[in-house]
C-alpha cells in the first residue's frame, strides 16, 4: 500500500503565539465526553488561556442521536452562552464536529536514554505525547541503565502531564534474580514490568508469592523469543506469500498458557498481559472466566500483513505483526472487553539505525501523534464504533489497567483535548517535537487532528489556523 499523500497544512493562525495564552474561546454545542459510563452530550464550554473555565450544565445523555460525521449540532443553553459571550468577549467557535474529552493514557512505552538520547529524550517525548493528546504515559524500565532500583525512578514531567514509571521485576532485566520490588513500589513505581519476553517460570512464581508489589500490577509479555525463529511477521498466508521471515503463533500461545496457569494457581496476583497479538490468544482469553487484564499494541489494530507495502515502515514490531484475521479478532476482543487497553508502546529509533536492512534493525514504532487519528478511522469510521468505546480503549481502560482513577473533565483544569475528525491530519501532525525516525506510515484518509489541548504550552493550546474558515 502506497502511503497517502499528506493533506495541505492548515493556513497560518491569525493570532501570534504571544496572543494565544489569554485567548478566550467559547465552544458552542461541542460534543462532550465527561467520564466513563457517561454518554456524550452537547454543551457550551468556555476556555481561557488553556484552562477549562466553564461547562454548561446538563444531564448525562442529553446529546443528539449517535454521532455521524458532519451531523449538524444545536447549541445547548444558548441564552446563557450568549450572555457569557457578550460579557467575556469570547471568540465563538461552532463545536458540532468537535469532541472535547479527557486526555489519553498510554499504559506502556519505552525511553532508553531520557537525557542524552539520539532517538528520543524525556523532553521530546513529553512534547510528542502532548501533541498527540496523551496526558499520562507509563514508561517501562527498559534501557542501557535498567530502571530497577529506587534511585533510577526519579524521572518526571511538569504538570499537567503525568509521567508514571514501571519498576523492574528482575535485576537489570536479566531474568536471573529478583529486583527489590517493595523498594521500587515505595519509591513510586506504578507496578513491575519484565523485558519483552516472559521470565523463567520459577523466578516469576517466586516473585509473585513474595507479593512485595501488593496490589500494584505486574506486566507480563506472553512471548518466548526462542520460539520466534528470527521471524518478524506472524505466520499467516499473506506473510508466506510475500516471503517474509515468519514468527509462529506458538511463540505467543505457549507463554500465554503458562501465565494463565499461574493466574489460576495464584488468583490474587495482580497480573497484566502486555500486547496480545493473535486471534489464537484472543480465543484463549475469551474462554477464561476471569483472565488477567490485557493490552494491545495500537498498530496491530490499524495495520496487518495485507495492508502494508513492502517499502512501508511499520513492519517490525514486538510482538510480530499479524494478518487480517488477527487484526479483526483484536478489534472484536477490544469491543467485547476481552482486551482492556490500547498501548502506544513507543520505541524510538534514530535515522542512522533506519539505514540498516529491515531484518537487521531493532523492532519498534514511534507514534503518539498518530494513534488517535488512525484509530478513529479504523474503529469509528470503518468498524462503526461509537466514540465512548474508543475513549474507553484509549483513556479509561488504560487508566484502570494501571490502577488509576478514571480521567474526567474538570473545571479549572488544563487536562483536556479537543479533537476534530474532519480536519486534515498532515503527515507529521503531532510528531514535530519527537526525535524518533521510525514513525508509522500515513494510512487511511489522512483526516483527524487535535485542534486544541491544555496539555501543551501557551503557544500550542490551539492548532495553527483553528478554527478553519
Amino acid at each position: 500500500m502506497t502511503p497517502a499523500t499528506p493533506s495541505p497544512a492548515p493556513a497560518p493562525s491569525s493570532q501570534s503565539p504571544e496572543a494565544q495564552p489569554q485567548r478566550l474561546v467559547l465552544l458552542q454545542g461541542v460534543n462532550l465526553l465527561e467520564g466513563p459510563d457517561l454518554p456524550h452530550r452537547r454543551a457550551d464550554v468556555l476556555i481561557r488561556g488553556g484552562v477549562l473555565e466553564w461547562i454548561s450544565p446538563g444531564s448525562p445523555g442529553s446529546s443528539p442521536g449517535p454521532f455521524s460525521p458532519g451531523e449538524a449540532g444545536r447549541t445547548a443553553d444558548s441564552d446563557q452562552a450568549a450572555g457569557a459571550n457578550q460579557i467575556l468577549d469570547a471568540e465563538l467557535i461552532p463545536g458540532a464536529d468537535l469532541w472535547l474529552a479527557p486526555p489519553l493514557v498510554d499504559p506502556h512505552s519505552s525511553l532508553e536514554d531520557p537525557l542524552l538520547g539520539q532517538a528520543e529524550t524525556l523532553q521530546s517525548l513529553a512534547a510528542a505525547a502532548a501533541a498527540g493528546g496523551y496526558g499520562t504515559v507509563a514508561l517501562l524500565p527498559w534501557g542501557p541503565e535498567w530502571r530497577d532500583r529506587p534511585e533510577r525512578l526519579a524521572l518526571g514531567w511538569p504538570e499537567p502531564l503525568e509521567l508514571l514509571l514501571w519498576g523492574s521485576f528482575s535485576q537489570n532485566g536479566a531474568d536471573q534474580d529478583l529486583a527489590r520490588h517493595g523498594d521500587q513500589i515505595a519509591a513510586g513505581a506504578v507496578g513491575l514490568a519484565c523485558s519483552d519476553q516472559l521470565p523463567p517460570l520459577p523466578l516469576l512464581e517466586r516473585g509473585l508469592r513474595l507479593a512485595e508489589m501488593g496490589s500494584h500490577p505486574v506486566l507480563l509479555p506472553p512471548r518466548d523469543g526462542s520460539l520466534c525463529q528470527q521471524g518478524f511477521v506472524r505466520e499467516r498466508v499473506e506473510a508466506l506469500r510475500a516471503g517474509w521471515p515468519v514468527d509462529p503463533v506458538a511463540s505467543e500461545r505457549l507463554p500465554l498458557d503458562l501465565i494463565l496457569g499461574l493466574s489460576e494457581l495464584l488468583p490474587a496476583a495482580p497480573l497484566r498481559l502486555m500486547n496480545i497479538s493473535t486471534q489464537e490468544a484472543v480465543r484463549r482469553l475469551a474462554c477464561q472466566s476471569a483472565p488477567p487484564p490485557a493490552s494491545v499494541h495500537w498498530w496491530h489494530l490499524v495495520a496487518d500483513s495485507s495492508r502494508l507495502d513492502p517499502a512501508d515502515g511499520g513492519w517490525r514490531t514486538v510482538p510480530s505483526l499479524g494478518g487480517p484475521q488477527d487484526r479483526q479478532a483484536l478489534i472484536a476482543a477490544l469491543a467485547d472487553g476481552v482486551l482492556q487497553a490500547v498501548a502506544v508502546h513507543h520505541q524510538a529509533l534514530d535515522a542512522e539505525e533506519l539505514l540498516l536492512p529491515l531484518d537487521q534493525r531493532r523492532p519498534g514504532l514511534a507514534g503518539h501523534g498518530r494513534v488517535l487519528p488512525l484509530l478513529w478511522q479504523a474503529l469509528v469510521v470503518e468498524a462503526g464504533w461509537g466514540v465512548e468505546p474508543l475513549w474507553q480503549a484509549l483513556c479509561w481502560g488504560p487508566a484502570a489497567f494501571l490502577g488509576l482513577h478514571p480521567p474526567s473533565l474538570q473545571p479549572l483544569s488544563r487536562r483536556w483535548i479537543l479533537f476534530d475528525p474532519t480536519a486534515p491530519s498532515g503527515s507529521d501532525h503531532g510528531q514535530g517535537e519527537s526525535l524518533a525516525a521510525n514513525r508509522p506510515p500515513q494510512l487511511g484518509s489522512g483526516q483527524g487532528a487535535l485542534v486544541g489541548s491544555g496539555l501543551r504550552g501557551p503557544a500550542g493550546w490551539w492548532a495553527p489556523g483553528f478554527p478553519r474558515p
